[in-house]
């Protein structure tokens, strides 16, 4: 089970180890066992990896658009080539099983390296006519930015972040999540093979003050986070002190909505991947399911036996539909989380025990777990579990519903569920998140900008939104005539 890379860090396009940094332990989450051991960056490292960044920038920004994406195109198919081992790579990291890392890990960072490769030949800026005199706009790059990732899609942000940043003719340095450290290396072996010049894409790993020391640093010009709402406000503060670019990609307790003309299945299955995909570790998950009243029994019905049947156990079994939490202190948040919605007053529907398996009884297991009967001001309903609990709530009027799916700090994404396109239009219009979906969930593609309002962050990520946030525009005014002094 050992996955020991070759070194804990990836500079100026080779290994590079330091063993004076803090030791960093990689535990699989399904046995609990310590399969990799790093070391975090040093003062040393950080210096190292900002001043490659920094030094092959200019060259790579001045390649023509579309140069720079046949190297992210070549880098895109290698993904796609090694997608079985990097799946397992990311399983024994994160937990999740195999049948949802084949399809949503590499595969998507593929899909972004693919879609910023192509895009960014078109990404230009605009010609004004000032009649006679003349502007243009131009798109440049930035510099050097700097990506921190979470733990729960570690290959797949590290691609959404540092693909539109490289397409742009920046460079970059990642920190991946001190959780999850491994593939991101294996993204960075997979840059250079498709011919990225070494010190455009460097890995650092660390924990909280190596971050704060790359956001900080004089070179780093912007940054872009995926994580927590407190860790975000911290990054953005940081950023801000200094006058860097950032962008913040949080967490949420995003509203689903289920109307009473809703195909049912459709809205169950939603649901469910809403709630416990990824053992329920997604930032972007429908928490808050408002069911209206006259379906809400047969809804929950239906829900309670779908959910019984999901299958859990080890992630490495194809046919396994759910693993563990990502570590100790996550899985006993969410088992007191799912002990604070009993003691509030929910009625637990089905699950809410961390089963114990043969083979793996160290793992950090929590059934798919579903509250009926809960109310706005419970805490399940408030605050961000990140684990595999789903709140169900009744609703009676559409203008009710609306108000109540608002009435949160957050504003990450929503959901709504009917048969009446009218009716789905108009409330995803009224409801204060950056990302929706209408008679779907969850689903995320490259093409589309992904982010969220209020709390949940600032700016997006994806599609040619994200171009825009890796990028600063020039203004040139150009006189054809003589110029006009009173002097």
């Amino acid at each position: 089970m050992n996955v020991q890379p070759k070194a804990s860090h990836y500079i100026n396009g080779r290994f590079v180890e330091d063993e004076g940094g803090s030791v960093l332990d990689v535990i699989y989450p399904a046995t609990g066992e310590m399969i990799a051991k790093l070391h975090a960056a040093t003062p040393n490292i950080v210096e190292l990896a900002l001043e490659a960044a920094r030094t092959a920038q200019g060259e790579w920004a001045r390649l023509k658009p579309v140069e720079r994406g046949r190297i992210l195109r070549r880098a895109a198919d290698l993904l796609r080539e090694r997608n079985a081992d990097l799946s397992r790579i990311e399983t024994l990291d994160t937990g999740k099983p195999i049948q949802e890392t084949l399809v949503a890990d590499a595969a998507s960072a593929a899909d972004a390296l693919e879609f910023f490769a192509g895009a960014v030949a078109a990404f230009n800026g605009e010609f004004v006519d000032l009649g006679g005199p003349f502007g243009y706009t131009r798109r440049e790059p930035l510099g050097v930015c700097v990506g921190i990732g979470a733990w729960n899609y570690p290959i797949q942000i590290a691609a959404w972040k540092s693909g539109p940043a490289l397409a742009m003719g920046n460079a970059f340095v990642f920190k991946p999540s001190e959780n999850t450290p491994l593939s991101a290396l294996a993204l960075a072996e997979i840059y250079t093979e498709a011919g990225l010049p070494d010190g455009l894409f460097n890995v650092v790993q660390g924990f909280g003050d190596v971050g704060a020391a790359l956001v900080s640093h004089p070179v780093t010009a912007k940054v872009s986070l995926t994580g927590s709402v407190p860790t975000g406000k911290k990054v953005m503060g940081l950023a801000g002190s200094h006058m860097k670019h950032a962008t913040m990609e949080l967490g949420g307790k995003s509203p689903l909505i289920v109307f009473e003309d809703a195909d049912l299945e459709n809205a169950i299955g939603g649901a469910m991947l809403g709630n416990f995909y990824s053992s329920g570790q997604v930032c972007s998950n429908g928490t808050r399911v408002f069911v209206q009243r006259n379906v809400h029994d047969r809804f929950v019905s239906r829900l309670v036996e779908r959910t019984k049947a999901i299958r859990m156990g080890d992630p490495l079994d194809p046919d396994v539909q759910m693993g563990p939490l990502m570590n100790k202190s996550q899985h006993a948040k969410v088992m007191d989380y799912i002990a604070a919605g009993k003691s509030e007053g929910a009625t637990l529907a089905t699950g809410g025990n961390a089963p114990t398996m043969q083979g793996f009884e160290n793992g950090f297991f929590v059934e798919p777990t579903v509250f009926t009967g809960v109310t706005d001001e419970m805490r399940i309903a408030r605050e961000e579990i990140f684990g595999p609990v789903m709140s169900v709530l009744a609703f009676d009027t559409e203008d009710e519903v609306v108000t109540r799916a608002n009435n949160t700090e957050f504003g990450l994404a929503a959901g709504v569920f009917t048969r009446d396109l009218s009716r789905g239009h108009r409330v995803v219009g009224q409801l204060q998140a950056g990302t929706c979906w209408i008679n779907a969930y969850n689903l995320t593609p490259v093409e589309l900008p992904f982010g969220g309002a209020k709390a949940s962050g600032i700016g997006r990520e994806n599609g040619l939104a994200v171009l825009g946030h890796y990028s600063q525009l020039k203004s040139v005014y150009v006189e054809t005539g003589d110029v006009q002094s009173p002097y």
